[in-house]
């Protein structure tokens, strides 16, 4: 069954910032889908875009659909219902995202006693039972923010995410600010909910190491649009379009002494989304680019085993094989 299915989306800031340009996005529950790119790249304003959580003045079109309902057209009592107990969002920083001067504790139980009307007692229940899920003693409910570790913290805002039991789970880079041996436990402890829940979940980061290792599926974006998508351990280990291929090298592996010392980066910053270059919008870091590219923009085309890149250097399926022209 298909949780969320993304057709078509564009997001425009004030003064003309294309941030989101034609995205398509499928996710069924009880499956993991990651998005990748650089800042600027439209990762976090597709987050955003899900849950209607972008700034006034901001021009959307397309299809947002969260079991079959439009997240777009919805009236904000609806959309507000749906925050909660249709879809929940961890943010990166857990300190900004928490109220430091109310306990961790009340903060969890909020929505609980706003969104599924329970009891003071209840909640309180549900809060002890929210934190333990989340791998925390539930004593730690009383606690302030600042009393708690980074890891402790970003658990919290986990335990947040489930309270009304939603069906999607996005997550901003949920674990940019950690170090290794936490970051590890908060990603076992994401993959370890979505498998025992079924439910959905969409996360973002720039690193492609840890979406191949927590996602099925790896969806990478370049100056607003899909550049290439897949099976998550196949695209970071064998992308097809250049950008990825770059994104993919910019990490040292382990075990590699020449990546250790010298990784491979991207020359050069994004395009300025109010200002795109024509043609396609990597050509210009482009080592690969041919003239065509600075012409006309790439389309994603299929590329076998459910495999899509925007790439001229990605053969266009024969006519009659059954892979049509899809929207980037």
């Amino acid at each position: 069954m298909t949780l969320l299915e993304v057709r078509d989306l564009h997001v425009t800031y004030p003064g003309g910032v294309a941030a989101v340009r034609g995205v398509d996005l499928s996710l069924a529950a009880g499956r993991k889908v990651g998005v990748a790119g650089e800042s600027g790249s439209g990762k976090s304003t597709l987050a955003l875009a899900l849950l209607r959580l972008l700034p006034p003045g901001t021009r959307v079109s397309g299809e947002i659909l969260l079991n079959g309902e439009d997240v777009l057209t919805m009236r904000w009592g609806r959309v507000r219902a749906v925050r909660w107990a249709g879809a929940s969002i961890v943010f990166q920083g857990a300190m900004h995202s928490l109220n430091p001067v109310h306990r961790v504790g009340d903060q969890i139980a909020e929505p609980v006693l706003l969104h599924q009307g329970a009891t003071a007692a209840r909640a309180r229940l549900r809060t002890g039972e929210l934190l333990e899920q989340a791998g925390l003693p539930a004593a730690l409910a009383s606690a302030y923010p600042h009393e708690l570790s980074g890891g402790q913290r970003q658990r919290v805002m986990i335990a947040m995410a489930l309270a009304c039991d939603p069906r999607l789970i996005i997550a901003d880079e949920p674990t940019t600010a950690l170090d290794v041996m936490i970051q590890a436990q908060i990603l076992g402890l994401i993959q370890h909910l979505v498998t025992d829940q079924e439910v959905g979940l969409v996360m973002i980061s720039h690193d492609l190491a840890i979406l191949a290792d927590t996602c099925d599926r790896l969806v990478i974006m370049y100056a607003g649009r899909v550049i290439e998508e897949g099976p998550a351990r196949e695209v970071h280990e064998n992308a097809l379009h250049p950008y990825g291929k770059a994104l993919s090298a910019s990490f040292p592996h382990i075990g590699d002494p020449a990546s250790r010392f010298a990784p491979r980066g991207l020359a050069g910053d994004p395009p300025d989304p109010a200002d795109l270059p024509a043609g396609c919008a990597f050509q210009p870091r482009c080592g690969e680019a041919l003239d065509v590219c600075a012409r006309e923009d790439q389309f994603l085309r299929e590329a076998g085993q459910g495999r899509r890149a925007a790439c001229v250097h990605v053969p266009v399926p024969a006519e009659g094989s059954g892979a049509g022209r899809a929207a980037s």
